[in-house]
């Protein structure tokens, strides 16, 4: 594989690998280095990429495995959700009118997991198929984890606002 066959099969693909990278890493210059290296291991390996059924796919796995790998090894992952729980409580809204802010706070509380498939589905459009094969689990597991997703965000948002009614 060229270099112009790169960027237009793998390549064009950065800016979802960024999106997913930066939602599970939360930092947008940890997301830029993980893309960076990722693609560095990609081209490295780019005589092989032919064996792969779907490119894109593959680089989204790569991406997946390489932030939970940071987040392992930096265990970065225990202190996000902590203090990402600890904004999400009732009482660090008080008369929130930001919504879509308390939205992307209760997301980012999720399990990396949650996370990524609530990210893979609403945010990037993928279809079921599509989130299994990057996600290399069944399709199952990819709408439970959906459904567990939204529905945590849901009870949250339903406890926040009965929160803050019983205020007012």
């Amino acid at each position: 594989m060229d270099q112009h066959a790169f960027q237009s099969s793998v390549f064009v693909h950065k800016d979802k690998m960024f999106r997913l990278a930066k939602r599970l890493l939360v930092s947008p210059d940890e997301a830029f280095d993980t893309v960076q290296d990722v693609m560095v291991k990609l081209w490295q390996m780019r005589a092989e990429l032919h064996r792969y059924r779907n490119l894109e796919a593959f680089a989204m796995q790569c991406i997946k495995n390489e932030c939970f790998n940071r987040l392992k090894h930096e265990e970065v992952a225990a202190a996000h959700r902590q203090s990402v729980a600890a904004g999400t409580r009732a009482e660090s809204f008080p008369g929130a009118d930001n919504t879509k802010e308390i939205i992307l706070e209760l997301i980012n509380a999720l399990p990396p997991k949650q996370q990524m498939v609530m990210h893979l589905k609403d945010i990037e459009e993928y279809d079921i198929p599509e989130i299994a094969e990057i996600m290399e689990i069944e399709e199952n597991a990819v709408r439970i984890n959906l459904m567990r997703a939204r529905q945590k965000i849901k009870d949250q948002l339903e406890k926040l606002f009965e929160y803050e009614q019983r205020q007012n």
